[in-house]
């Protein structure tokens, strides 16, 4: 990578690779969930993150970027942690806070990653882009305040016990 184009071009098919790869993982993290808010959570979680790709696709034909071809490791490592804590989980309401734990993380990779990609945009003049790549980013924060309520709300006081 030479410039800021080129790094911009790479952080938006690392993002469309994170997106691919939580929509395979979603449905796994739904079935394990007991809580049915957290279930509910997950399940629009899902519905948001195929629009999140589908915008990505968009903004990738936009700009003429064939949005394969990068595999965004930080999000395939995110989710083996994920799928090892559904494997250890032994209650189900420890099952709820971990999965919630796991999903946070997840949630966080990429509003760092959306983050960067909307200031980037914006510095290289795409400002419609920005704003379209700042809509992911607010669903970003609000899944992770979703995931944040249900915690500190409940599960996270079920698990305890």
């Amino acid at each position: 990578m030479k410039n800021l184009n080129e790094l911009f071009e790479h952080q938006l098919k690392d993002l469309y690779s994170a997106e691919k790869q939580l929509i395979e993982a979603l449905p796994k993290m739904k079935s394990n969930a007991n809580d049915s808010k957290l279930k509910e959570a997950f399940g629009s979680h899902l519905e948001e993150t195929k629009g999140q790709k589908k915008r990505l696709e968009e903004i990738c034909k936009e700009l003429d970027i064939d949005p394969n071809g990068e595999k965004c490791k930080a999000m395939e490592g995110l989710i083996k942690e994920a799928e090892g804590f559904i494997d250890e989980a032994e209650d189900d309401d420890v099952m709820d806070a971990g999965l919630i734990a796991e999903a946070q993380r997840v949630e966080h990779y990429e509003i760092s990653g959306y983050g960067t990609a909307v200031r980037y945009a914006k510095e290289l003049g795409h400002d419609d882009i920005a704003e379209k790549l700042q809509e992911t980013l607010d669903e970003e924060y609000d899944a992770d305040q979703v995931l944040d309520d249900l915690a500190e709300g409940r599960l996270n006081k079920e698990a305890k016990s």
